[in-house]
Formats: structure tokens, C-alpha cells, sequence
């Protein structure tokens, strides 16, 4: 099974990188931009078969180590 696992900040939590990316779009002409949140995709390979314990497998991965809890959410994603 593959796991994909998306971190983003918490909302209320300053984001630099989303906001010199924000900036930047609008420096090249991309106007209308309002806001930008930078994340991190985090893709793994699981040898599970089972997509309820693979699901359940990548989500202790992503509390124990991928997403620190206090400023960072976490969504994953399971695929045959």
C-alpha cells in the first residue's frame, strides 16, 4: 500500500515560506493572490495489504514523527 501523508501548519501559526512564496507570485505578475501556506507531502511505501491498518499505520508515523502536533495538522491518504 502507499501512504501519502500531508503536513501543513495550523492555522494562526506564521508561515514565513507561504508568505515570501505569496510575495513572490505577486513580484511575477500573478496578482490576486491572497494567501499562500507552504506544506511538506510525505510519500511511503507499506508492505501492509490491509488499507484500515495501513491507514492506521501511517497515522501513528505521522504523530510519532512526521508532524510536530503543536503547530502542524496532518491528512493521509491510503491507495491500493
Amino acid at each position: 500500500m502507499k501512504a501519502t501523508v500531508t503536513v501543513m501548519l495550523k492555522n494562526g501559526v506564521l508561515d514565513p515560506q507561504g508568505k515570501a512564496i505569496a510575495h513572490a507570485l505577486g513580484t511575477l505578475g500573478f496578482g490576486g493572490v491572497n494567501d499562500v501556506r507552504a506544506g511538506k507531502v510525505i510519500e511511503i511505501d507499506l508492505a501492509e495489504t490491509d488499507a484500515g491498518k495501513a491507514q492506521a499505520q501511517a497515522e501513528d508515523m505521522a504523530r510519532k514523527l512526521l508532524a510536530n502536533g503543536v503547530i502542524e495538522s496532518f491528512r493521509v491518504e491510503v491507495a491500493g
